[in-house]
């Protein structure tokens, strides 16, 4: 079969690599790619936002299967443009992507069908959410409505941060029309999980866990970004945890938004809190996170093929997911500076170290050809990932592995996985 990936990070690189070990994918095609994605799929420079040109594009090649990665095209209903067109595609249509696409909306889902989470109100206007905060204990939590790249949340510590913080995301638009509406949370203690899963809009099926890793420098201080690293599974999510989340979360989730008229097919990923309360819901997604999908898919034992095509049939009961009784960690190499100012165009060298390698990942994030030369794209740059038979030893290696490519400008967190030893 033919497979086009829309994307060009490293979730879709992640992805990629494990359609192309599959026996039924012939081909891949990525739109827009990057190089390291290049190296397995055929790229086309298509953005992720031009619908009808990826319609068109997977309606020439004949693909039997369109994979959308990231959440901005699943959000404004890229998957609608495609099925309409009658391709089958792999991810929420956009109804069902408010999931992610609205805070406000997911909020008013789980207390409206009684999924654990964090005490809240939404607002639309500045002024009667700092009235709120008259009411508030602090610390708190603010969030911007929509969609902004995983930065959209700011922890204020007390009042006057809190004032300043609603005026930077719904007066100031630091996050751009994603601020228009606001959600204030109460502010949850514990432990970050990350649990990513499959579902057909009726049976669910639970991926391996993970942990990721969001601020920009070392012991969680910094700017919000996308994810500087990640570890799977999680030492945190014990069996006890697992058979909560089954019973008050996951399938209760699925349920609800079928009984909302927005049945999701594809990727929910579920961001928990493990509080002294029990878990609770941080946050959906409605796609592979990034960069969890760099280990998580690195340890599935299935042809990922036959997943998704199972969750596009309406057929995930007849899969069993399996994965690897191993761990994998993943760090990322950034470009200094991110996520705010950083250079693009620095060349990067030794990516021939990680070929022939098995239980060795270097996953492209932001990087492309350039004068027969592979060269720095973005923020995130590369997803340095390694597979071991536990967390300690996956560890030591990524971090080894990271010494194996250089570029100016380099920089990487140095204590992702470090919960690992406090478990």
């Amino acid at each position: 079969m033919k497979v086009l990936v829309v994307g060009g990070g490293g979730r879709e690189h992640a992805i990629v690599t494990a359609l192309a070990k599959s026996e039924k994918v012939d081909k891949i095609y990525c739109v827009p790619g990057n190089a390291g994605i290049a190296k397995l799929a055929e790229c086309e420079a298509i953005g992720v936002m031009e619908f009808d040109k990826i319609a068109m594009f997977a309606l020439e090649k004949q693909v039997d299967l369109v994979v959308v990665g990231p959440d901005d095209p699943l959000v404004a209903g890229l998957v609608d443009v495609l099925e309409t067109a009658g391709l089958k595609a792999f991810g929420p249509d956009k109804k069902a992507a408010i999931l992610e696409g609205s805070k406000a909306f997911s909020k008013d889902l789980m207390k409206k069908y009684n999924i654990p989470t964090a005490k809240y109100e939404n607002f639309d206007n500045s002024q009667d959410a700092i009235a709120f905060l008259d009411t508030c204990k602090f610390p708190i939590v603010l969030k911007a409505d929509g969609l902004a790249l995983g930065k959209g949340v700011l922890i204020c510590k007390d009042y006057e941060e809190a004032v300043a913080g609603v005026h930077e995301i719904m007066d100031d638009k630091k996050f751009g029309s994603a601020g228009n509406r606001m959600v204030i949370e109460e502010f949850m203690t514990g432990r970050e999980v990350s649990v990513l899963s499959f579902t057909d809009g009726k049976t669910i099926k639970i991926m391996t866990s993970a942990q990721d890793h969001k601020r920009a420098k070392d012991n969680d201080e910094g700017l919000n970004t996308g994810g500087m690293g990640t570890f799977s599974p999680s030492p945190f999510y014990t069996k006890e945890v697992d058979e909560f989340c089954h019973k008050y979360i996951y399938q209760a989730t699925v349920d609800a938004m079928r009984e909302e008229g927005r049945e999701f097919k594809g990727v929910i990923f579920f961001g928990l809190m493990l509080t002294e309360d029990g878990p609770k819901v941080l946050e959906y997604n409605a796609r592979f996170g990034d960069p969890e999908a760099q280990v998580v898919i690195t340890r599935m034992k299935n042809d990922i093929t036959d997943v998704m095509m199972a969750c596009v049939d309406k057929k995930l009961d007849t899969i069993e997911l399996e994965f690897e009784d191993n761990a994998a960690v993943c760090v990322v190499l950034a470009s200094d500076g991110y996520p705010l100012a950083y250079e693009k165009g620095k060349e990067i060298k030794g990516l021939e170290n990680f070929d022939g390698k098995s239980d060795y990942f270097c996953f492209h994030a932001g990087s492309k050809e350039e004068n027969g030369k592979i060269v720095t794209n973005g923020g995130r740059v590369l997803g340095i990932t390694a597979t071991g038979d536990n967390l300690v030893e996956a560890r030591k290696k990524a971090y080894d592995a990271t010494a194996w490519v250089e570029f100016d400008n380099k920089y990487m967190r140095n204590d992702i996985g470090k919960a690992i030893f406090e478990a």
